[in-house]
């Protein structure tokens, strides 16, 4: 009896450690490691310095309130520097853990939403900018 449960418990215990690792699409954990994952921005104008414990990422999209942008068009994202111009910001990858944010003034009466989308392999992530 005793015999047969321990064995119970061992196949248990090994299946649930077989199922623990198993990686879903979608489920890889945090390789970028954002320095910060929001910030508030002056309505005259600001910029924002974030690090990365990885160097592994790229810029997926960023969006400005209702405007998306993505798919950089002649900007090299595999390169360790690059800088992205649209809109109102820019955005400076400055070194392979750096990035440099710069937002122009916010010439209307509401708060601009801006947000940033890191992307490394299956891992996001996001900064969020609300500027005066």
């Amino acid at each position: 009896m005793k015999r047969g449960l321990f064995s119970g418990l061992f196949i248990l215990s090994v299946l649930f450690h077989l199922t623990s690792c198993i990686r879903y699409d979608g489920h890889w954990d945090d390789n970028i490691k954002l320095s910060v994952r929001s910030a508030e921005f002056d309505a005259r104008g600001d910029s924002v310095v974030i690090t990365t414990k990885g160097s592994w990422w790229w810029i997926s999209d960023v969006s400005v309130d209702n405007n998306n942008f993505y798919g950089f068009r002649g900007v090299n994202q595999q390169s360790d520097s690059y800088t992205i111009k649209q809109d109102c910001f820019v955005l400076e990858r400055r070194d392979k853990n750096t990035l440099f944010i710069t937002v122009e003034a916010n010439p209307l009466n509401v708060q601009r939403i801006i947000t940033v989308g890191f992307q490394a392999g299956d891992y996001f992530d996001r900064v969020t900018i609300t500027q005066k």
